[in-house]
C-alpha cells in the first residue's frame, strides 16, 4: 500500500530540528529531498548538503531512494554543511590555465623578473624552447581533457581545496619555469641525446596518459555513474591496464620524468616527486575500491607501478 512518509531533518551537530517535510512520496529520492530542504533554507544548496541516517555516519548518495532505507514512516534525516562549493571544471580550468600563463611570462622574460637587460629577449639553447612547447601541451591537453574528455563522479569540490591546488600548480610552475628560462641555465650534461631520449619519453607517457583518459571515458556512458572494470583495448598504450589500476597517473608521472630529463632541473625533479606521492595515495584509494567492488578483479595488477607498488 502507498503510504506518505513524514520525514524530519536535524542538524548533525546540534540536534536542532531544521526542517520537517510532510507527506513525502516513498518513492522520492534523496536528491529530491535536499531540493525540498533547500525551499525552506535556499543558502545551503543541495551540492552543499550532506545527509546521513546517523549524525555520524556516512553521507546518503543522491540516487539513494527513502523506501530502500532503513526508516518507517517517519524518517529521521541528520544534515551537515559541506562548505561552498565549487564545479570539478572550474576548478581544472582554473589549476591548469595558471600553471600555463605562468610558465609563459618566464620564457618571454617579462620585464621585472630577470632583471632589465634580459627583458623579452630569447634563449639560445633549442632545449629552451622545446620545454616550453613540451609544458605548455600539456597543460593545453590537461584543459582540452577537462572541457571535451573527462566525465566527473562528483559534481563539486570544497572551494577551499581551489586555493590548496592552485598554490601546488601554479607555485611550482613559477618555480621551475624561473630556472629553465634563467639567462644563466645551463643546457643537459649529456646534450642532444639526452634531450632526444628525454622528449621520447614524454610523448610516449602524453599520448598514453590520453588514451587512457579517453578508455576510461568510454567505461562510463554519459551522465551515469556506473563503475566496470578498465580492460586494455585495441590501443597498445591501454595495455598498461594488464598491469596496473591507474595507467593514466603512471603514465603522469613518467611525462614529468622525462621532462626532469630534458630541462636537467631540480625543481621539476622535485614537482615530479611530489605528484608521484600524491598519485600513489590516490591509485592505492581507487585500487582498494576495485578490489571491493569486484570479486573477479584481475589479481595481477598493482595500484601504479607493475609488479611493485
Amino acid at each position: 500500500p502507498y503510504r506518505a512518509v513524514q520525514v524530519e531533518i536535524l542538524d548533525a551537530k546540534t540536534r536542532e530540528k531544521l526542517c520537517f517535510l510532510d507527506k513525502v512520496e516513498p518513492q522520492a529520492t534523496i536528491a529530491e529531498i535536499k531540493n525540498l530542504f533547500t525551499k525552506t533554507h535556499p543558502q545551503w544548496y543541495p551540492a552543499r548538503q550532506s545527509l546521513r541516517l546517523d549524525p555520524k555516519g556516512k553521507s546518503l548518495k543522491d540516487e539513494d531512494v527513502l523506501q530502500k532505507l532503513p526508516v518507517g514512516t517517519t524518517a529521521t534525516l541528520y544534515f551537515r554543511d559541506l562548505g561552498a562549493q565549487i564545479s570539478w571544471v572550474t576548478v581544472f580550468l582554473t589549476e591548469y590555465a595558471g600553471p600555463l600563463f605562468i610558465y609563459l611570462l618566464f620564457y618571454f622574460r617579462v620585464p621585472f623578473i630577470y632583471g632589465h637587460k634580459y627583458d623579452f629577449t630569447s634563449s639560445r639553447h633549442t632545449v629552451v624552447h622545446l620545454a616550453c612547447i613540451c609544458h605548455s601541451f600539456h597543460y593545453i591537453k590537461r584543459l582540452l581533457e577537462t572541457l571535451f574528455v573527462h566525465r566527473f563522479s562528483h559534481g563539486t569540490m570544497p572551494l577551499r581545496n581551489i586555493f590548496k591546488n592552485c598554490t601546488y600548480y601554479w607555485g611550482f610552475a613559477a618555480w621551475m619555469a624561473y630556472y629553465i628560462n634563467h639567462p644563466l641555465y645551463t643546457p643537459p650534461t649529456y646534450g642532444a641525446q639526452q634531450v632526444k631520449l628525454a622528449l621520447a619519453i614524454f610523448v610516449i607517457c602524453q599520448l598514453g596518459n590520453f588514451s587512457i583518459h579517453m578508455a576510461l571515458r568510454d567505461l562510463r556512458p554519459a551522465g551515469s555513474k556506473t563503475r566496470k572494470i578498465p580492460y586494455p583495448t585495441k590501443n597498445p598504450f591501454t595495455w598498461l591496464f594488464l598491469l596496473v589500476s591507474c595507467p593514466n597517473y603512471t603514465y603522469e608521472v613518467g611525462s614529468w620524468i622525462g621532462f626532469a630529463i630534458m630541462t636537467q632541473c631540480l625543481p621539476v625533479a622535485l614537482f615530479s616527486l611530489v605528484g608521484f606521492t600524491q598519485m600513489t595515495i590516490w591509485a592505492k584509494g581507487k585500487h582498494r575500491s576495485y578490489l571491493k567492488e569486484f570479486r573477479d578483479y584481475p589479481p595481477l595488477r598493482m595500484p601504479i607501478i607493475p609488479f611493485l607498488l
